[in-house]
This record gives C-alpha cells, sequence and structure tokens, in this order.
C-alpha cells in the first residue's frame, strides 16, 4: 500500500481460536495507508504463540489494551481493501453474540478456505482471449458464420470471455472450438475483474403466466423495505415462480439476489431453472464445488459479478455488493441449522441481515416451521399462501395401507407392490421411501438374540450389502460382517429392519425388466452421481425411483405417479417433541413428489398406527390445521416456539467430566436467577444416544418466556463458566435454539 502513514498503529484482531476475545497487534513499523477505516475487514498475519495465523482486523485504535511494549507486531496486512465488507462484519458480530460463539471462528465460517489460508484475493481463471490474428479482423470479418461472428464481436470488444460469460451469453460451444482451431481464440489464465458487464437483456426466458393466488402473493410485496414474507404454498402450487418474478424485479432495480435452499443435491436444478430464466452471471456456493471455485464464486458475489447467489446454508455468510433480496426456499428444513461449531440457523440469520439492509425476505414452504408459523399467526411476518396447486395439476390422492397383521416382502405390503405394477405397466413412474440407507438396521442371533452393536455408541451396526460390510452411521466404524454368532457360534444370524438396499434388490428381481434408481448417501458419493440418477428419472420413462430424505423436497418429475412411503411411524413414536412436526412436513413434502404433471398422483402411506390422531387430523384437515394443533400442545407444555431455549452440550470420555461440568454451568446459571414458571431448567440428561465415539453426552436445557431474559442470563453465565477448572476437562458447546430435544 503507498500512501500517508496511518496514526493509529495498533490493531485489534479476531483469530479462529476458541476464545471469546479479540487480540491487540502493532502494524509492521513499515506500514502505510491510504484510510485507517480501510483497515478493518482486512486480513491480517500476525503470530500467535509458537504458531502464525490469518486474522481479521476489527478496529484499529490509538490505545492497546495492555502495556505497548509488550504488543508483538503484526507480520503482514494481506488485503488492499476489506476482505469482509462492514455489512457482513456487523452480521457476524451479531451472530457471535447471539449464538455465544468466538467472534474469529465466526468470521472463519464465512470466509472461503483458500482466503482463511492468506491466498490472496486476486483470483485468475481460464477465459477465452482473442489471438493477435483476430485483433488484426474487422468486426464484420466472418459475417457468413453468424455465431463465430457473435463471439468474434464480443472478444474484440471486451478483454476476456470467462465461462460464466459463455453460459450467460449461450454462446455455442462448437463456435467456440472452430475460432480456437482457425487461430481467432486462445484459452489462457486471467485475473477476475471487480467490474461488471450488464446483460443487454435480463431475461433469456419469459415469465410464465400467473394463477391469481400467485399474482396477488406477488403484489403484497414490498421491494423497498424491510419485511418478513412466508410464501406457504402446497407441493406444486407454484412458488418458484414467485421467487422467479420477485427476483426479477430486484435485478431489474441493479441490485442483487441470495437464494439458499436446503440441499446440496437441489442445486444444480435450481441454478439450471434460474440460468433458464435470466441473462446473468448465478454464482454457486456450496461444500460440492471446489475450494477455488467457491472462492471465486464468493469474490464474485462481494463484487457484484454474480446477480444471483444460489447456495446452501453457509451462503448466509457471504459477502455482496447491493443485495436486494433474500429467499430462503425449504424454510422448515433443519439442515438450514448448523449442528456443530458456529451452531446458527441460516434463516434466521438471513432474516436478520434482511432486517439491517432493509430488504424483503421471502421464507418459502408447503409445511412451514412452527417458529415461521407462529410469527405468520402473530403478525410479526406477512403470509402468503398458494392453497391450488399451478396450472391443471391435482393434489395426489392419500390411502393409508393398516400393516398390522399384513405380510411385508422388502418392507412392502402386497397393494402397494400391486399398485407399482399396475403403475409401471401404464408407463409411469414410482418413487418408494425407505428413510433407512444400507440393507438393513439390525443383525440378530436366531439362537441368543446376540445383536451386533457398535463398540464405540450406543447404536446397532447397520448392515451394507454394496460392499458387504457393517457401519455404524454415528462413529463411522466399519467392520465386516460376522459368519457366527460371536455370543453362542451359531450360524444363524437372520436381519431385521429395512433399508434401501433391501428394497433395491427385492424390486430388481420383482421388476427384472425396469430400471431401479437408488438416491441415498451412499449412492451419490462421487461427484455428480445425485445428478446422473436425477437426470434419468427427468427423462420420464418408467422407473422406479427408491430413496430417503434426500428426495423429499424440490425435486420435479412430471412423469412421477405414484409414491409409497414404507413407514411413517417413526415420527409417531419419537420421544422428540418435534418428531410429530418432522413427520408431518416429511409426509407432506414425499407425497407432493406424485402427480406434479397432469395425470392425478396417489400416495400410499404404509403405517402399524394407520388411526393415531395426528396422522388422521394431518390427512384430513391437512398441514396448516395440523400446525395449530401443535402449537396449542406447545403451549401448553411451555416448548419453542412459545418459548425460547438453549442446550448446553457436554462430552467426555470420562461421563463425570461431562456431568461435573453441567452441574456447575446449572449451578451459575440458577445463582444468576432463580427457576420460576418463566425460567425453567432441565438436566443434566443424557443424550438421547448416550454415548458416541467413545464419548459420553450429556445436555442442560433451559428454557425461557422471554428472548432477552435467557440471553442475558447465558452472557452473564458464561463470564464464570468460561474461567472455571472443569470448563478445561470437557468438550462443550452452547446450541441457541436448537433444532433437536
Amino acid at each position: 500500500m503507498t500512501a500517508n502513514e496511518i496514526s493509529e498503529r495498533f490493531i485489534s484482531v479476531a483469530l479462529p481460536v476458541p476464545l471469546r476475545t479479540t487480540f491487540d497487534y502493532r502494524l509492521p513499523d513499515n506500514f502505510v495507508c491510504k484510510d485507517a477505516v480501510n483497515l478493518v475487514g482486512a486480513r491480517v498475519r500476525v503470530p500467535f504463540g509458537p504458531q502464525e495465523l490469518i486474522g481479521v482486523i476489527i478496529s484499529n485504535h490509538h490505545t492497546p489494551s495492555f502495556a505497548p511494549d509488550k504488543i508483538k507486531p503484526a507480520y503482514e496486512v494481506l488485503d488492499d481493501e476489506p476482505l469482509l465488507p462492514n455489512e457482513l462484519l456487523k452480521l457476524c458480530w451479531w451472530a457471535a453474540n447471539y449464538y455465544h460463539h468466538p467472534i474469529g471462528e465466526t468470521l472463519a465460517c464465512a470466509i472461503p478456505q483458500t482466503l482463511r489460508n492468506g491466498k490472496p484475493t486476486k483470483a485468475f481463471i481460464k477465459a477465452w482471449v482473442a489471438t493477435r490474428d483476430a485483433k488484426g479482423l474487422p468486426l464484420e470479418a466472418l459475417k457468413g458464420a453468424p455465431k463465430q461472428q457473435q463471439i468474434l464481436q464480443i472478444v474484440l470488444t471486451q478483454p476476456s470471455l470467462t465461462d460464466l460469460d459463455v453460459q450467460r451469453l449461450a454462446l455455442s460451444s462448437s463456435a467456440l472450438a472452430s475460432l480456437e482451431k482457425k487461430g481467432l481464440l486462445e484459452r489462457t489464465q486471467v485475473a477476475i475483474s471487480p467490474t461488471i458487464s450488464e446483460p443487454t437483456q435480463l431475461l433469456r426466458q419469459q415469465p410464465l403466466a400467473l394463477n391469481e393466488e400467485q399474482r396477488v402473493a406477488l403484489d403484497q410485496i414490498s421491494f423497498h423495505r424491510f419485511a418478513c414474507y412466508l410464501l406457504e404454498g402446497a407441493t406444486g402450487s407454484g412458488k418458484t415462480e414467485v421467487y422467479l418474478q420477485a427476483i426479477s424485479r430486484v435485478l431489474q432495480a441493479g441490485k442483487q439476489a441470495l437464494v439458499l435452499i436446503p440441499e446440496i443435491g437441489l442445486t444444480p436444478q435450481t441454478v439450471r431453472r434460474f440460468e433458464q430464466r435470466f441473462c446473468c452471471n448465478v454464482a454457486e456456493l456450496h461444500s460440492n464445488i471446489s475450494d477455488a471455485k467457491r472462492t471465486e464464486n464468493w469474490l464474485a458475489a462481494k463484487h457484484g459479478r454474480a446477480r444471483i447467489v444460489i447456495g446452501t446454508r453457509l451462503a448466509s455468510l457471504c459477502p455482496t455488493k447491493d443485495l436486494g433480496i433474500i429467499i430462503v426456499d425449504e424454510e422448515h428444513d433443519i439442515s438450514f441449522k448448523q449442528q456443530d461449531g458456529l451452531h446458527y440457523s441460516a434463516r434466521d440469520l438471513s432474516i436478520y441481515r434482511a432486517r439491517c439492509l432493509d430488504i424483503p425476505i421471502m421464507l418459502g414452504s408447503a409445511t412451514p416451521s412452527l417458529e415461521s408459523f407462529y410469527n405468520a399467526i402473530c403478525g410479526k411476518y406477512q403470509h402468503l399462501r398458494l392453497t391450488q396447486r399451478a396450472g391443471d395439476a391435482r393434489p395426489p390422492e392419500v390411502q393409508r395401507i393398516d400393516l398390522r397383521e399384513q405380510m411385508l416382502t422388502a418392507g412392502l405390503s402386497n397393494h402397494a407392490i400391486e399398485t407399482i405394477e399396475s403403475t409401471l405397466e401404464k408407463q409411469l413412474q414410482v418413487m418408494v421411501f425407505v428413510n433407512r440407507r444400507g440393507f438393513a438396521p439390525y443383525l440378530l442371533c436366531h439362537s441368543c438374540g446376540w445383536s451386533a452393536v457398535c463398540a464405540s455408541c450406543d447404536a446397532s451396526m447397520t448392515l451394507h450389502h454394496t460392499p458387504y460390510h457393517l457401519h455404524c452411521h454415528h462413529c463411522d466404524a466399519q467392520r465386516p460382517v460376522y459368519r457366527q454368532c460371536p455370543s453362542c457360534g451359531s450360524p444363524e444370524l437372520n436381519t431385521r429392519g429395512q433399508g434401501t438396499e433391501q428394497t433395491e434388490q427385492w424390486l430388481e428381481s420383482r421388476f427384472a425388466k425396469t430400471p431401479i434408481i437408488r438416491v441415498d448417501r451412499d449412492s451419490t458419493r462421487n461427484k455428480h452421481a445425485l445428478q446422473n440418477h436425477l437426470s434419468r428419472v427427468e427423462k420420464g420413462e418408467p422407473c422406479i425411483l427408491i430413496g430417503t430424505q434426500m428426495l423429499a423436497k424440490g425435486h420435479h418429475f412430471p412423469n412421477l405417479a405414484l409414491v409409497v412411503i414404507a413407514d411413517c411411524d417413526q415420527g409417531l413414536m419419537s420421544s422428540d417433541y418435534r418428531g410429530a412436526e418432522r413427520m408431518a412436513q416429511l409426509i407432506m413434502q414425499v407425497a407432493g413428489r406424485a402427480g406434479r404433471g397432469e395425470m392425478r398422483g396417489k400416495v400410499l402411506l404404509q403405517s402399524h398406527a394407520p388411526d393415531h390422531p395426528l396422522l388422521e387430523l394431518l390427512l384430513a384437515k391437512g398441514y396448516h390445521m395440523f400446525a395449530r394443533r401443535l402449537l396449542d400442545e406447545r403451549q401448553t407444555a411451555f416448548l419453542p416456539p412459545l418459548s425460547y431455549q438453549c442446550v448446553i452440550r457436554a462430552e467426555s470420555k470420562r461421563p463425570e467430566n461431562a456431568t461435573d461440568f453441567l452441574k456447575m454451568c446449572r449451578s451459575v446459571m440458577t445463582s444468576i436467577q432463580q427457576p420460576s414458571k418463566q425460567l425453567q431448567f432441565l438436566g443434566p440428561i443424557p443424550a438421547r444416544m448416550e454415548r458416541v465415539n467413545e464419548r459420553f453426552r450429556y445436555q442442560l436445557h433451559i428454557t425461557a418466556g422471554n428472548r432477552k431474559t435467557l440471553q442475558t442470563l447465558i452472557k452473564d453465565g458464561l463470564k464464570q463458566i468460561d474461567q472455571h477448572a472443569l470448563s478445561k476437562r470437557t468438550r462443550w458447546s452452547i446450541d441457541v435454539d436448537p433444532c433437536e430435544h
């Protein structure tokens, strides 16, 4: 940096360490900067004990927090301008305070790995540039080949043509190859420019005609101020079209749009749909892209080159130049809640961000979370409802199948098998929803009752056939399958329960001429495996699709006529107070995959409790009335969203370490504020699975009737807890607004 030396020689730096503080350093003696304020948000390389760390400058000041001669100098300021804009710094500060997480680790969550490691922000990408021969040609040199002529004119009037430009302008790949063969184009590394090249036209594809409900919902959105809209729309009701037309208005105003989706598997089809509609750069941000690509897209969002950013929860922390709207699709999905490290909710974080930016945010779902549903009822959110499926599509017919005293084959009843057969005969598609991967969840000895359990967890090991092994899905332990019972020596080992592999194996033998496509975490480990599977289904040819929750939301299969939900009883029998809510959301989301085209779909719901009152209510009155019933129950039980919760979790190889720590936490908290009807403590209690990976897990639940009361209690309590010796003997974390009980 070349400019006048600044007077503030001390900086506060947030480092990626588990300490709730910042650290003072001196700027390097030879460091000069045009404006001291420009340091805030820049990365800096500093000494920290025996190691070097990359941190973020939080402030610069004249007066350090302790003796100046004891403050070490920073090694190097890495950025010429702030890497993190003020808006994102403010968001991270709020997240660190609300979720009670160290600011340095919070900021690290917002920065791509390559930039956290200190790599320069001036990234390079492959692009097409004009050769020396091309630069000597007139603009009309190739008028006999229109597609080549179009490309030549572009590369002669701008420095380079990136892959994003090729995609945005729908340029011919064969024309590019021809120009390269003629020696007029070459591929080379170019620096990413922060400048924005505006498209000549915004829309590549004309929007669809809206029905009355969609039009009313769109007209209620105010684009010039903050408001939170809950778009509750039945599956297939056209929520995405409302998103697209809302985003179109934002883009016309020259602003950016941020779209959050719950699953990586939904990203390709979502990006494809947005690129088909808009002539602008669309950037992806999720963990399934390379670190280099994530950095490139992150910087594109920051500088405004990416007009639309689509990603999973990590995208909620990406910088933008001029954000105009945030959309959270399938807002109820628990994937938006980070389960380790910074326990943040991308949905709630985005609502706070929209408020700070004074822009609208839309939360979309066919089955809203009770938190959002309650806020809509109370008037905090504007409630927009789409009750009808778009076009001529009709809601599917739902039929319950009583499994009691029935013979099951691979988890399927005879009626389900017959219905699958008749559906395939009509050249239509079938989905079988089995929410367990592997072949079978239990391996038992028929002689003595022994079962294969994980040595490190309180869990059974799942039997897998491809490859053949036992696998613990909690600690990832694996071992060969026993040939005989290790307890009594009997060779009679049987399986219990069904997984996707077992259902797939039986259906392949029963419907040998029909493609069977299994979609679960095991079958989609390779980078493009999921997209390849879904592409086969999207062709519309008869097939049977078997899958887990990965298929429950967002996918559009027009030729899918039948959905079989093999077992819906887990939610009904769950010990988690959210079990019924999750069960209803899953049933409605999976059922919504059927009949999205012209034909009416059918859903077979297999259950050992088909007459359960909650199931009766859901199917008879719909999710809206079901949610109201659950809210009444939550109010009686003093549970969220009618109260506010925090869970302090502790785990240790010695269970007494975890329990002693939580007892200390409870003692500290109750000394600050005594329990009452509006402030309740539960614990220490074991986690639902007490032992995972040889560590014993316990929890302390704190429930308050007021959010401010809870936040103040946690903040004051942590000042004492952090200083206590017991906090150093166990691994522990704080989870505000937990999504699991």
